[in-house]
């Protein structure tokens, strides 16, 4: 499902097989189960890299174990929703810069999820964002909405990623302020440059407190619905 790996200041936490890494429960606490690793190894310099394997970097929620359930495939949706919000919050609290090297396609969870990174990189040759709510008829839980509101920076952005349906390839994402680059023609070259920002902001040699309480006081309302304050800060190492 999901790995973590530490080379140097830098840990990588990679979403593994060929698959679409929908965020089934249990790769939801998987990921969880990391991000909380990361947390406690943590140093000055720290930094996290998130990407995946194959085709997907995430496909979003696990629509097909939901649907599985017959009746009741509302409750297992709002199981999801739920236990994914711990997920957003472990990033947007994690002592560390942190960056999302997408592998290719990121839509819906899989989506909200890179967005909740500090940066996020695209492949330019292949790889599209797509918030499909609303082309499948799903609202947006209001942790997700108040992501997107704090971190895609106009109206229009925020406008062609959750009322449009379009699938945004990386220049377009680019050009509305929702990803930081699309630049690269393969998986291993959005690695290779995450892999460099990564180092440069290691070499700072941050403190991970410092910068996780500056983080969180840029998104008030945001972390709010998370139960995150500004100095809500985890003991750690730095």
């Amino acid at each position: 499902m999901c790995t973590l790996e530490k080379r140097g200041d830098l840990f990588f936490l990679t979403l593994t097989g060929e698959d679409e890494h929908r965020f089934h429960p249990d790769t939801i606490d998987s990921v969880l189960s990391l991000l909380e690793q990361a947390k406690s190894e943590s140093t000055k310099g720290s930094v996290l890299i998130t990407t995946g394997h194959g085709k997907f970097f995430s496909n979003g929620f696990d629509l097909a174990w939901a649907q599985s359930a017959g009746s009741g495939a509302i409750e297992r949706m709002h199981q999801m929703v739920k236990s994914f919000k711990p997920v957003i919050a472990a990033l947007l609290d994690l002592p560390m810069p942190t960056i999302a090297a997408l592998n290719g396609h990121a839509a819906a969870s899989g989506l909200i999820f890179a967005l909740s990174h500090d940066y996020v990189f695209m492949r330019k040759d292949r790889g599209v964002l797509y918030m499909s709510e609303v082309d499948i008829g799903l609202p947006v839980p209001d942790y997700m909405s108040a992501l997107v509101v704090a971190k895609v920076g106009t109206s229009i952005a925020r406008r062609e990623l959750l009322l449009s349906g379009k699938k945004l390839r990386g220049e377009e994402a680019v050009a509305l302020g929702i990803v930081d680059s699309a630049a690269q023609d393969s998986a291993e070259g959005v690695v290779e440059v995450s892999v460099s920002l990564g180092e440069s902001l290691a070499a700072k040699k941050w403190s991970g407190e410092v910068y996780a309480s500056i983080r969180k006081s840029l998104y008030p309302e945001l972390c709010r619905m998370l139960n995150l304050t500004a100095n809500n800060l985890a003991t750690h190492n730095v």
